[in-house]
């Protein structure tokens, strides 16, 4: 039987976004994003700052956050010419990693990035990804001086910008890019929710090349997720089986709540990797609403927010946003679906 996702391609995932949409800098203060809230059963679409968002949240909900904290994986040599991307340590010697240019990073040759630093190349899967074997081992600290926060492509590399590239919550280092959903987040606006009755638990989820990926299959149904990391307490999830309502904040949360939940949405604590691919189709189990951003084209996150809203009103969505001159991508502004 073919599944539901049979019938998209990744052309239904694409839109024009005009280039000064998209962010280079965060909101100052981060709560003084704009906020776009849609309510589901209305279709009804509001514009608003992110400061406001407890005016918006179901009455008894609970906020989910993913306090996975973004680490500095990655390493430019040579004034940023030649670049290693750490995306999965498999052990203290050896990576798995993308590589520019990938003519430096041949099979079984040895790259020096840097004066006593090599790079064995012990293996490239189809779509580039190298195992290296490094020397000297990553946690060593002559890598220091090469080690950048993991900006995305679209933002120009500024590392006085590292901190706002983490939540305020962030705990747990992992994540090779930031839960951007999060970033809009203040002390002062969880307190405020707190205050309010408003519930907050925290799930971890490292994010890696399963968020991040793009997608390169015309079908959907080809495309294959990378395994990403993720933690749940038994304490946490016990609290969330009682919550009369659950708010996940980014995408990310949501991979934890869909994965560690049985078929009536029962949460049990658990660690591991998913591969969960969310697309237009599936059936929510543990998440009733979402905060998130404006995501990039044909993006597997693009694909879960059509799969929560459905694909047309997604694209009225963005329609709607990018008219109203909204913030797009990881600096960019929020929406909150009802």
């Amino acid at each position: 039987m073919r599944s539901e996702n049979s019938r998209y391609t990744l052309q239904d995932f694409d839109y024009d976004l005009p280039k000064e949409r998209i962010a280079q800098f965060p909101a100052a203060p981060r709560d003084h994003s704009r906020l776009l809230v849609y309510n589901r059963e209305s279709g009804q679409i509001q514009d608003d700052f992110f400061y406001n968002l407890p005016n918006h949240l179901p009455g008894g909900t609970t906020l989910v956050a993913n306090n996975s904290r973004v680490e500095k994986c990655r390493l430019l040599f040579d004034n940023g010419s030649v670049e290693i991307f750490v995306t999965r340590v498999l052990d203290e010697r050896t990576v798995e990693a993308l590589v520019r240019p990938g003519r430096k990073f041949r099979l079984n040759r040895i790259a020096e990035p840097a004066p006593g630093i090599t790079a064995e190349v012990l293996d490239i899967s189809e779509d580039g990804l190298r195992t290296l074997r490094l020397d000297p081992p990553l946690g060593n600290v002559a890598y220091d001086a090469f080690r950048t926060t993991p900006f995305p492509p679209y933002i120009e590399q500024d590392e006085s910008l590292a901190n706002q590239y983490q939540t305020v919550y962030a705990r747990n280092e992992g994540s090779k890019a930031a839960p951007t959903a999060g970033l809009h987040f203040t002390e002062r606006l969880i307190n405020q929710l707190r205050e309010q009755g408003v519930g907050w638990e925290e799930v971890t989820l490292h994010v890696g090349l399963g968020t991040f990926a793009p997608v390169k299959s015309e079908r959907i149904d080809d495309h294959v997720m990378h395994r990403e990391w993720y933690q749940i307490s038994a304490n946490t999830a016990g609290r969330l089986n009682e919550a009369v309502h659950r708010t996940a904040v980014g995408t990310t949360a949501i991979r934890v709540l869909e994965s560690a939940s049985d078929d009536q949405g029962q949460l049990a604590g658990s660690s591991g990797e998913t591969d969960i691919f969310i697309t237009p189709g599936y059936t929510f189990r543990a998440t009733d609403a979402m905060v998130t951003n404006f995501h990039l084209p044909k993006s597997t996150l693009l694909m879960l927010v059509s799969a929560f809203v459905g694909l047309e009103e997604t694209r009225r969505i963005y329609r709607h946003a990018i008219q109203e001159e909204y913030r797009f991508y990881s600096f960019g502004d929020a929406m909150l679906l009802l």
